[in-house]
């Protein structure tokens, strides 16, 4: 039997939905994201939603998302949460369109 490292490289794709646009969502992402070791994008989608890619240790992207759970509970109304296959292209962690 072997044990995970905590420090195993993930990635996690998250879709948002609520009120979650027009409120400051992808910056507060971004500038949250500057505190751990993760790397990846957050972009408005065409129908209201967030979608957000983070990749890093297993640990910090976990603490990174509830994070930003936390910060904006009052505006997600629904989370979708995808298990992806760390590309290791992002380089850091930014806004795009």
């Amino acid at each position: 039997m072997t044990d995970r490292p905590q420090d195993q490289t993930i990635a996690r794709m998250v879709c948002y939905a609520g009120r979650v646009q027009g409120v400051g969502f992808r910056a507060t992402a971004a500038a949250l994201a500057r505190g751990y070791p993760v790397t990846g994008w957050v972009k408005n989608l065409a129908d209201g939603r967030v979608q957000l890619l983070a990749e890093g240790p297993e640990k910090a992207v976990r603490a990174f998302l509830e994070e930003v759970r936390s910060r904006f509970r009052g505006n997600i109304s629904d989370e979708h949460v995808e298990a992806r296959l760390p590309s290791g292209r992002p380089t850091y962690f930014q806004v795009v369109r």
